[in-house]
């Protein structure tokens, strides 16, 4: 037992003097370690947490690069099927429903068999003009166009009574007060019957029946109605022809989203009589004359108002970017249309590494060229999400924008 003893202390001693060299050399270590930083330190002309900070945001810059190839790669894969699949959904529907679309103004232009009329609408210190105008709601133009006048509104329903009383009352021939009182009134009675047959005629186009009878007056209304130049009611049964072709490509309720596509815009009816956008206008029309609850969803959905929970409504909020999209169904004034492609490069110049931008095709595709030694093929990617989600933010457009990022480097040299 005195052996193993004597054998444990001295065990311990060589334990405690290889602590204690062990010791020794973690001191040394760690003041080779603090002279190296400060070494570094003063021939990088950093500080400890500087050169820190460098290295996160380099390790930052190659996860955000990461995640962009992963983050393209999973979308391209989703979208190799799908957008297959959606262009031969959406080049069929279109096909099908093709529709003509007449421009209309505020103004509305009356021939007259000759210049003496004008002196005859006018009347005796003008009181014909003014009797037509009080029973119209619409302004007479008389001007030095010859043999014609113009009715100036902006409601295209009194336009055109004023158009019909004012051809009667020339074919006539007889044009006083009295007279001009009793013309418009028939002329209101007939644009009364003719706002009722075509909403009747709408709901018979496009299949849709048990529609309330005072939505089918308000949806005829929308004859005298036009959106950027598209007429209104043509623009609504053709959104309901392509909900319906599109539903049924889908799998969805057809007769539903043809509904909803009839109705969404029913709003414009008298948009200029009550105070509020047309869709909350359209959802209290359908409330009041209790339409189902999925139609008016799709209705107040059909701009992003609120978030689209059905598929239908979906389908209609497409239809109607389709119908509305499409080459020639709507004009634009010139101010307006220069304004908008000034905000596409506004915004689009606005990020850092930008060169050039350029709004081409009527605004339909904004093409970027980038600075290369700035911008690499990765950084691209996130870039065109980032001007994307902008434009999407911070402007109001029909259908789609292209956003063409491009990418270039030239090296030129002369052999001499």
């Amino acid at each position: 037992m005195d052996k193993r003893f004597n054998n444990l202390e001295k065990q311990e001693e060589k334990l405690e003097n290889r602590r204690k060299d062990v010791d020794r050399k973690q001191q040394k270590i760690e003041t080779l370690y603090h002279q190296q930083v400060k070494e570094l330190e003063n021939i990088s002309n950093l500080t400890h947490d500087e050169a820190k900070e460098i290295l996160m945001e380099e390790v930052r810059k190659e996860s955000i690069a990461d995640a962009a190839k992963l983050s393209h790669k999973i979308e391209n894969e989703a979208r190799e099927n799908a957008d297959k699949k959606a262009r031969e959904i959406i080049a069929r529907t279109i096909q099908r429903c093709a529709a003509d679309h007449v421009a209309e103004n505020t103004i509305t232009v009356v021939n007259l068999p000759n210049d003496e009329m004008k002196g005859r609408i006018i009347g005796r210190e003008g009181r014909n003009i003014r009797a037509l105008e009080t029973a119209t709601g619409i302004e007479i133009i008389i001007d030095d166009t010859p043999e014609a006048v113009i009715l100036s509104g902006f409601d295209p329903i009194r336009r055109e009574t004023a158009r019909i009383a004012l051809e009667r009352l020339i074919l006539d021939g007889r044009i006083h007060p009295g007279r001009i009182e009793e013309t418009v009134n028939r002329a209101k009675k007939e644009i009364e019957n003719q706002i009722k047959e075509e909403g009747e005629q709408a709901c018979y186009e496009t299949g849709i029946h048990n529609v309330h009878p005072e939505l089918v007056k308000y949806l005829g209304r929308l004859k005298f109605r036009t959106s950027y130049g598209q007429n209104v009611l043509k623009h609504a049964i053709e959104v309901a022809n392509l909900a319906g072709v599109m539903a049924g490509e889908l799998g969805g309720n057809v007769k539903l989203a043809k509904r909803a596509g009839l109705l969404h815009d029913i709003g414009k009816a008298i948009d200029h009589e009550v105070e509020g956008n047309h869709v909350e206008i359209g959802v209290n029309l359908l409330k009041k004359y209790r339409e189902k609850k999925d139609v008016i969803h799709a209705v107040e959905a059909h701009h992003n108002d609120i978030e689209a929970t059905t598929l239908e409504a979906v389908i209609v909020q497409a239809a109607d970017a389709i119908s509305a999209a499409r080459p020639g169904a709507r004009t634009e004034t010139l101010v307006s249309y220069v304004q908008r492609l000034e905000d596409l490069e506004k915004i689009a110049n606005s990020f850092d590494g930008i060169e050039k931008s350029y709004a081409i095709q009527a605004g339909r595709e904004l093409r970027i060229m980038v600075k290369p030694n700035e911008v690499d093929d990765d950084a691209m990617y996130m870039l065109s999400k980032q001007i994307a989600k902008k434009i999407e933010n911070e402007l109001d457009y029909p259908g789609n924008i292209k956003v063409n990022l491009i990418r270039e480097t030239r090296q030129v040299e002369y052999a001499r």
